[in-house]
C-alpha cells in the first residue's frame, strides 16, 4: 500500500513538468532505487540517482526537440544529430 501510494504521488508530481524535467526525475529515482539494491547502501543509492538523473535529463532534452534524434556513436559517446529522413 505504501508503494503505492509513493508511485502516485511520484506521477502526480511530474504531471506538469516538462520532459526534460520529467526524464531527469524518473532516471533518478530509478537510479537510485537500482543503485541501493545493487550496492545495498545509501552511497550506491545515491551515485545512481546522480547518473540516473543526468541520463534522463539528456534523454527528456532529446524529446523536446522535434526533428532531434539520440544516438551512440561506436565508442559510447551520446549525442544529439537530425533524425533520418524516409524513417530508416
Amino acid at each position: 500500500m505504501k508503494k503505492a501510494i509513493v508511485l502516485l504521488l511520484v506521477g502526480l508530481s511530474v504531471a506538469s513538468c516538462t520532459q526534460t524535467e520529467k526524464g531527469a526525475g524518473i532516471g533518478a529515482v530509478s537510479g537510485a532505487i537500482i543503485g541501493g539494491a545493487v550496492t545495498g547502501n545509501v552511497r550506491g543509492a545515491a551515485v545512481g540517482a546522480a547518473i540516473g538523473g543526468v541520463s534522463g535529463a539528456v534523454i527528456g532534452s532529446v524529446a523536446e526537440q522535434p526533428g532531434q534524434c539520440y544516438y551512440r556513436d561506436r565508442y559510447g559517446r551520446r549525442y544529439i544529430d537530425s533524425c533520418p529522413r524516409g524513417g530508416y
